[in-house]
């Protein structure tokens, strides 16, 4: 598989919500080749807390998106700790707020800038990276083909909101934490944010059954403390607060475009759309998809039938679900 990572060097950039994000660049990696005539491309935005090596598993021959077909484009989100990001800004100090927007629309500056590209075949994301694909959709009209939209929503329901507000203060709740940014690296908070995510991200079906086990744990203990503390401990705890006031703040129609008008600019999308929820998603609900279908042109909503909760959309552990992804997906772009 032909492969290649890049930077996407954006210059300073005046956000949506103010400041400017000094130096900004985009991280990505892209798998296959491009063809001749620019119309085999997948964009494949990353999710909460993952960067490029951590979603690559999706991608393969054989898989709904198969670098021997398509041109697949992994960009880094904002905050995620290779693109612009606290973590490797000159001073995490006034840090600006990020917004979905400003993400899709660098991305589409990158797109343009870098490989001549317009038009995209599939833009397929999960949870965060459906929010985004979602935004590829309501911000570009007929220059976007499909998306998939895997466990995210059009705009962050209340329930997501207040579910992030937990998250958010046990990990501010460090005593590292200074109001603004961390001094040091937040341990205590960083696990405290592990465990009350284990909690949301799989259903009780899945602890009822002790599914962990398949994955290789020994215990429920041993689960959260190596796949779920572990996860958070890799990362960079403010890198954390900014994706995570990224995804608070996702709407589709928070732009000057649409002024808030969340069915218009639903209504406006002309790409294919398939909804993918799992049905036991604890915090992007099928119910928040069904609320938006029927103001899609173009959508379907077909449910993971699962019990892995939220993470059903992002089933490496799981090859059932993978498989019914694969097949939706592959529907889709076949479509």
């Amino acid at each position: 598989m032909r492969t290649a990572q890049g930077i996407f060097e954006c210059g300073d950039l005046a956000l949506q919500r103010g400041g400017t994000l000094k130096n900004a660049k985009i991280v990505y990696k892209t798998y296959g080749t491009l063809s001749s005539r620019r119309d085999n491309v997948i964009l494949y935005p990353t999710s909460y807390t993952a960067q490029h090596p951590d979603i690559e598993w999706l991608i393969g021959v054989g898989r709904a998106l198969d670098p021997s077909r398509y041109f697949i484009i992994i960009p880094n989100m904002f905050g995620n700790g290779l693109s612009s990001s606290p973590s490797n800004a000159a001073s995490k100090a006034g840090f600006p707020r990020i917004t979905t927007y400003d993400n899709v629309m660098q991305q589409r500056r990158m797109l343009a800038e870098l490989f001549g590209v317009g038009r995209v075949k599939l833009v397929y994301g999960w949870s965060m990276g459906a929010q985004q694909a979602y935004h590829w959709a309501a911000l570009f009209g007929a220059d976007v083909e499909r998306i998939v939209v895997n466990c995210g929503s059009a705009r962050t329901a209340p329930h997501n909101f207040v579910f992030l507000e937990g998250v958010r203060t046990a990990l501010q709740a460090d005593p590292h934490w200074n109001g603004e940014y961390f001094t040091a690296k937040p341990e205590a908070g960083l696990r405290a944010m592990g465990r009350i995510y284990a909690g949301w991200a799989a259903s009780q079906t899945f602890y009822r059954r002790e599914l962990w086990r398949g994955m290789g744990f020994a215990s429920l203990e041993d689960f959260l403390v190596r796949g779920w503390e572990a996860n958070y401990l890799r990362r960079d705890a403010d890198d954390l607060l900014c994706q995570l006031w990224t995804w608070q703040n996702g709407d589709i129609s928070a732009n000057d475009l649409f002024r808030g008008d969340l069915e218009m600019a639903l209504s406006s999308i002309k790409a294919k759309v398939l909804l993918m929820p799992s049905a036991t998603d604890l915090y992007f609900q099928t119910d928040d998809n069904r609320a938006e279908l029927p103001h899609l042109k173009n959508g379907r909503l077909v449910e993971i039938p699962s019990v892995w909760g939220h993470r059903a959309g992002n089933p490496l552990a799981n090859p059932e679900d993978a498989a019914f992804i694969d097949t939706q997906v592959a529907a889709l772009l076949e479509s």
